[in-house]
C-alpha cells in the first residue's frame, strides 16, 4: 500500500492548514487554508507545491478562513475537482470567503493608494491574492457531505465526516484507504472542540485510527470553566461602563460572535451587567447567525431550551446590526459606554482594526480578546502589552485596559485532547501533531509520548511522509 502525506502548512504553527494526501494513484487535499500569521503570509502568494489540477477532490473541515481561505486561489490556478464539506460549512464558507475577497480587494487598494502617497512600494504585491469573482467562481464545485454520510473518492478511497463540536457544522474526517485487501484509516481532526459547550454538539470520538493527523493549539494550556467566562465578562463590562469607555471586541465572525452573544443575553436576562447598546458590526458575523438559526438540527441541548422556550440564543434587546460602512463609522460618535463586536478576531482586516485605532488610544475604553491570537497578528502584538502599535501605517499609543477571556475558545485545551485521544482503543500507527506553535505542538506530542507509548511526530512545513 502506498499512502503519503505532504505538510503544506499549520505545521509548527496555527494557521494555514493544508494536508495532502496520495493514495492508489490520487491526490486529495484536507483542509485549504489561508495562513494569518504575518511571517508566514508569503507561502500564499507563492505557487502551490503540486500542480492544483493534479488534486482530485478538496475535503474541508469547517469554514474558518484558516481552513478554507485559500480554495479561491487554488480553483482559479487549475483545480477543477469537488470540495466536500458539510451543509452548514457551504453555507458559512461562501460568507467567508466573499467576505475574505471583499476585504483583500479593500486591504490591497488603501495599501496602494498609501504607498503611491508616500512614494514608496511595498514589500508584497498591491493586489488582493484573490477576488470576489474568483470566490464566486469555485461555488459550484462545492459538494455537500452530511456527517456519518460516506463520499466514494476514488477506487479504494472513501472519506466519512463525523462533528467536531468546534463550530457550526465543523467535522472531522476520516479517509479509509483500501488496496489488495489492506485497510488504513486516517483520521484529521480538523479543530476539535470542547465538551458541554454552548451553541454546539460534543466532540465525535473513535475507537479505531491507523493514523491521526491532529490539532494542538492548545496542546500545553487549559482552558477556565464556562463561569469563569460570565463573572470575567462581567467585570469587564461594568469597569468599563463606569470609566465610560467602550468595549472594543476583536471576534471571529462564526461562532465566537454567537458565543459571546450568548454569554451577554445570559448576564442581560439575569441583570448581573448594565444594559447597554451591543453593537454587532460584521455584515458576515450578522449572515452567519442566519445560518445558525437555519440549522438548530446542530444545537446543543441548552441552546435547544433556549430556542424552544424564549426563541433565538443570540437575540435580546439592546442588540444592533450593523450593515453598512456609513453605520460603523458612525459609531466613531457615540457618546457613554457601548460594546461594539467586530472582525476579524486576530485584528488582521476588516472593520475591527478602525474601531481599535479610535479606542487603544483612550485609557476608559477596553480593547477585549476572547479568541487565540497567532504569532504575528496584529491582535497578539496587542495582548503582548506594547507602548504603542502601528494601524493602518500609523502609530498610536496604547493606553485603553487590554483585557483576554481565555475561556471562550472553541479549541479542545490540553486534558479535552487527552480526554478526546482516550477512546481510542487500538494502538496507532503514527500521530501527527499539527495545528499549534512550536512550543505547544511540541509539549503535547511529549505528553501523548509518554502517557500511551505512541509513535508520534511533528511534521515540518513541506515535509512528505509515506505511511503504509
Amino acid at each position: 500500500m502506498d499512502i503519503k502525506l505532504r505538510f503544506l502548512g499549520a505545521a509548527e504553527n496555527v494557521t494555514g492548514s493544508r494536508f495532502l494526501l496520495e493514495a492508489n494513484g490520487h491526490r486529495f487535499l484536507v483542509d485549504c487554508g489561508m495562513h494569518q500569521e504575518r511571517d508566514l503570509r508569503g507561502r500564499d502568494w507563492n505557487p502551490f507545491p503540486v500542480e492544483p489540477a493534479s488534486i482530485d477532490a478538496v475535503l474541508i473541515t469547517h469554514a474558518h478562513l484558516d481552513h478554507c481561505g485559500y480554495l479561491p486561489k487554488l480553483a482559479r490556478e487549475g483545480f477543477t475537482g469537488a470540495v466536500y464539506c458539510t451543509p452548514a460549512t457551504r453555507e458559512i464558507m461562501k460568507i467567508s470567503l466573499l467576505d475574505s475577497a471583499h476585504i483583500q480587494e479593500s486591504d490591497a487598494e488603501i495599501k496602494k493608494r498609501r504607498h503611491e502617497r508616500e512614494g514608496r512600494k511595498g514589500a508584497h504585491p498591491e493586489v488582493p491574492l484573490y477576488t470576489v469573482q474568483d470566490a464566486e467562481n469555485c461555488f459550484p464545485q462545492i459538494r455537500p457531505v452530511r456527517c456519518e454520510e460516506t463520499v466514494d473518492l476514488a477506487d479504494g478511497v472513501s472519506a466519512t465526516f463525523y462533528d467536531a463540536g468546534h463550530i457550526l457544522g465543523s467535522a472531522m474526517i476520516a479517509i479509509d484507504v483500501r488496496l489488495n485487501g489492506t485497510q488504513r484509516r486516517i483520521i484529521f481532526t480538523g479543530d476539535i472542540g470542547r465538551w458541554d459547550r454552548p451553541i454546539v454538539r460534543n466532540p465525535s470520538t473513535f475507537e479505531q485510527a491507523d493514523y491521526i493527523v491532529m490539532e494542538s493549539t492548545y496542546g500545553n494550556r487549559t482552558h477556565a470553566d464556562v463561569e469563569d467566562i460570565d463573572k470575567q465578562l462581567e467585570q469587564v463590562v461594568k469597569d468599563t461602563v463606569k470609566a465610560r469607555g467602550n468595549i472594543i471586541v476583536p471576534s471571529f465572525a462564526i461562532e465566537r460572535a454567537q458565543e459571546l452573544l450568548y454569554h451577554m443575553r445570559e448576564l442581560l436576562a439575569a441583570d448581573r451587567i448594565p444594559h447597554i447598546l451591543v453593537f454587532l458590526d460584521s455584515p458576515m458575523a450578522i449572515k452567519v447567525t442566519e445560518v445558525f438559526r437555519n440549522y438548530p438540527e446542530l444545537y446543543d441541548e441548552n441552546a435547544t431550551k433556549i430556542l424552544e422556550k424564549t426563541g433565538s440564543p443570540f437575540d435580546f434587546s439592546g442588540l444592533v446590526a450593523v450593515s453598512s460602512v456609513d453605520q460603523s463609522k458612525a459609531l466613531n460618535y457615540l457618546g457613554g459606554s457601548a460594546m461594539i463586536i467586530a472582525g476579524s478576531g486576530m485584528v488582521t482586516g476588516g472593520r475591527i482594526k478602525h474601531h481599535i485605532a479610535n479606542n487603544i488610544s483612550r485609557p476608559e475604553s477596553t480593547i477585549l480578546f476572547v479568541g487565540y491570537q497567532a504569532v504575528g497578528t496584529l491582535g497578539r502584538q496587542i495582548v503582548e502589552g506594547p507602548e504603542k502599535v502601528r494601524i493602518f501605517g500609523q502609530m498610536h499609543d496604547v493606553r485603553a485596559r487590554i483585557e483576554e477571556i481565555q475561556g471562550f475558545s472553541s479549541h479542545a485545551d490540553k486534558d479535552e485532547l487527552m480526554h478526546w485521544l482516550s477512546a481510542i482503543r487500538n494502538t496507532p500507527r503514527k500521530v501527527f501533531v499539527v495545528h499549534g506553535e512550536r512550543e505547544a505542538s511540541h509539549d503535547f506530542a511529549r505528553l501523548v509520548a509518554e502517557e500511551y507509548n505512541w509513535n508520534v511526530a511533528i511534521p515540518g512545513y513541506g515535509d512528505e511522509i509515506r505511511v503504509d
